[in-house]
């Protein structure tokens, strides 16, 4: 909650702005164009025009279809998702592509494709809209889709769906909470058969019921979003419910809204709403705001701090004041120092440890000394004892002095923190390389606590893949370098990344230079496009094509490998210029032609399998990869019109090898080899005959 000097009230929603699907495809595209590759949407990658204004000014394309994403660009599937045909085509065009839909909306694809053939499919939803245009297109059987009760129950009756049918129902991930359980009870009452899947996004269902009950809280509502985001518009009507409602954009909207009727303003955003359109909009809508008189929850304070990307931004968002309106630790340690050290920074030593508390004596006072066990470290411990011991003599801050109980409520957290600071400062300078131990993980990042100081590591700066948890991170002893700070506020935000970065930068050179063409490696599958396999071979990726998998034709690399496969490869070329790694994954003992050449000498017999026929003979399939030619005249010892008066595509014949041409990959073959040679009297009179 923000109070302005004329006493009008923001309140901003704590789950405002993007959503994790949205956050997951912006953030990709972003770090594309970083790496400077070439990237274009197929449509809008998300519904917002400023951020896609902004991807445009940094060189990404957006297309309409597969056919028009130019050549030597990485094509991204915008969050909503496409429809099955899309994806195919992009696969049989070998487009390089990485399809960054929402993974709730591939849940629905799933969901709807695994059913049996025939299943009658409900989708609550907007039929135009990209998202249940794309589920419809993975339903095995008939589908429709409704917006609200009553066009449910028109579907139910107009299209006579029995009851006995089978029958499920999913919902768009945007759609009205309110409105879908209105449809899920119709469906519970007439349809007891009827699988209902709740698919809307939790995000979406949380934004929604906050929005309504932050809207009756507020007198107006100030929704941000694209107007042709489905999500923005559902947050519109659930608002509308309750307050006035104004929908905008950009914070120039504000212009044509007259607050002064208003003394509490609701502000919430759509999935699609950038953080710095949010920002910029409760900055337009109050330039007064005092920061040192920000409230707000402990639960937005976590989300815009886990957002931060620089220190300054972090610090913003960690001002907090506390229940009773006591200044935070941090400023009571710099006013401590600044106005009166005696008073507020104290020395003392430890008479008493117990699990929960330290008890000290204090120099020049009377007063007992406590240090809670959460102000003793800053580093993890598992016990006081880990931190100090009895009789050590400790500089220490006074948090709060209770003369009831003439105690004094100490840290030595704080001046650690405190003394820390000046190595962490002079680690920016040097760009040092530190280390700490990951103490707490927040929804945007996570806290490293080093040299008595906690440093924010934003997730996109963690080295974490995207779609695995940073839990993994917690209790771990990381290495990082701070990158920027913010001195006046003793706040510092690192990269575990750039550091993870530089060491394999390092790895990679010294193990190119051990690398030559026709070295064969050991390596572990990494991913696999349409195009081919990409293998880690120890700190460098190189690529097998999909041509270099197999001796015979294959239409994707998981026919041959899968992710985590440890394969064998062998290094064809070397790009040192573009530092690029071609490797095979072929082995000249499979090739079969080398299998031919040992094991099938010219007069061996063997079976073969018509695939094609033309007029001057017929071709058959002897070993994977292998076809030979039956000539006409090799057909039978009897003259034969035509190869299909005698033979069809699919037939299994017996034949025998009379010639193969290695150099120009051609084998001959026979089947009249195999027949007994008619008697020569025989054949004659069977030639007069025909010339008379």
């Amino acid at each position: 909650m923000i109070n302005c000097k004329s006493d009008r009230q923001i309140k901003l929603a704590k789950t405002a702005g993007f959503c994790f699907g949205v956050d997951r495809a912006v953030n990709l595209v972003y770090e594309l164009v970083e790496k400077g590759e070439k990237v274009c949407t197929l449509g809008p990658i998300i519904h917002n025009s400023q951020l896609v204004a902004d991807l445009e000014s940094k060189g990404v394309k957006m297309i309409d279809s597969i056919d028009e994403c130019p050549k030597g660009y990485t094509l991204i599937i915008r969050t909503h998702g496409v429809e099955k045909s899309v994806i195919d085509c992009a696969e049989d065009k070998h487009v390089d592509f990485i399809n960054a839909t929402c993974p709730f909306v591939l849940k629905i694809h799933r969901i709807v494709s695994q059913q049996q053939d025939g299943t009658i499919t409900l989708i609550a939803g907007d039929e135009n809209h990209p998202e249940v245009k794309g589920i419809r297109s993975y339903c095995v059987g008939d589908s429709y889709v409704f917006k609200n009760q009553n066009e449910l129950e028109n579907i139910l009756n107009k299209f006579c769906i029995s009851e006995k049918s089978s029958l499920i129902c999913v919902a768009q991930t945007t759609f009205s909470l309110k409105e879908w359980k209105k449809c899920e009870k119709i469906l519970k009452k007439l349809y007891t058969n009827c699988r209902i899947y709740s698919t809307i996004c939790n995000a979406t269902a949380d934004r929604q019921e906050e929005a309504a009950a932050l809207s009756k809280e507020a007198e107006a509502m100030i929704v941000i979003g694209g107007r042709h985001s489905s999500n923005t518009c559902k947050l519109r009507d659930v608002c509308m419910a309750s307050a006035d409602t104004f929908l905008i954009e950009t914070a120039d909207e504000l212009k044509e809204i007259e607050f002064s009727p208003y003394k509490v303003i609701g502000v919430t955003a759509g999935a699609s709403t950038p953080s710095v359109i949010i920002k910029e909009v409760l900055k337009t809508m109050s330039e007064e705001i005092i920061e040192k008189e920000v409230e707000t929850t402990s639960a937005v304070t976590e989300e815009v701090v886990e957002t931060a990307d620089t220190a300054d931004q972090a610090e913003k968002a960690a001002v907090k004041a506390s229940a009773d309106g006591e200044a935070t630790f941090e400023e009571m340690l710099e006013e401590s120092f600044r106005e009166d050290e005696n008073s507020k920074v104290v020395k003392g030593t430890v008479v008493n440890i117990t699990p929960t508390e330290v008890f000290v004596d204090v120099e020049g006072r009377k007063q007992t000394g406590v240090i809670a066990f959460d102000d003793l470290s800053s580093e993890p411990i598992e016990k006081s004892e880990d931190a100090v011991s009895i009789g050590d003599v400790l500089d220490l801050v006074i948090m709060k002095t209770d003369d009831s109980e003439g105690v004094l409520k100490l840290s030595k957290k704080l001046v650690d923190q405190f003394k820390g600071w000046e190595d962490i400062v002079a680690a920016k300078e040097s760009e040092e390389v530190l280390e700490g131990s990951v103490i707490s993980v927040v929804k945007g990042g996570v806290i490293v606590v080093a040299k008595g100081s906690r440093v924010f590591v934003p997730a996109s700066l963690t080295g974490v893949p995207r779609n695995q948890e940073l839990d993994v991170l917690k209790g771990t002893t990381v290495r990082f370098k701070v990158i920027d700070i913010n001195p006046s506020r003793r706040r510092a935000v690192g990269s575990i990344k750039v550091v993870a970065n530089e060491e394999r930068k390092a790895q990679q050179e010294a193990l190119w230079a051990s690398l030559e063409e026709g070295q064969k490696l050991t390596g572990t599958v990494k991913s696999l496009t349409s195009y081919g396999a990409f293998v880690d071979i120890g700190g460098m990726d190189g690529m097998v094509h999909i041509s270099e998998l197999s001796w015979s034709r294959i239409k994707h690399p998981s026919e041959v490998v899968n992710i985590g496969d440890v394969v064998e490869v062998t290094i064809k070329k070397l790009d040192e210029e573009n530092k690029k790694i071609s490797l095979g994954f072929k082995k000249l003992e499979d090739n079969p032609w080398e299998i031919l050449k040992r094991d099938y000498p010219i007069g061996t017999d063997c079976k073969g399998k018509i695939v094609s026929i033309a007029s001057f003979g017929a071709f058959a399939n002897i070993l994977p990869g292998i076809d030979g030619l039956i000539h006409i005249s090799q057909i039978s010892w009897d003259r034969v019109k035509t190869p299909a008066d005698v033979l069809a595509v699919g037939d299994e014949v017996d034949v025998r090898i009379i010639d193969v041409d290695f150099d120009k990959k051609r084998v001959s073959l026979s089947m009249k080899e195999l027949i007994e040679k008619p008697d020569d009297t025989i054949s004659l009179l069977s030639d007069t005959e025909d010339a008379e």
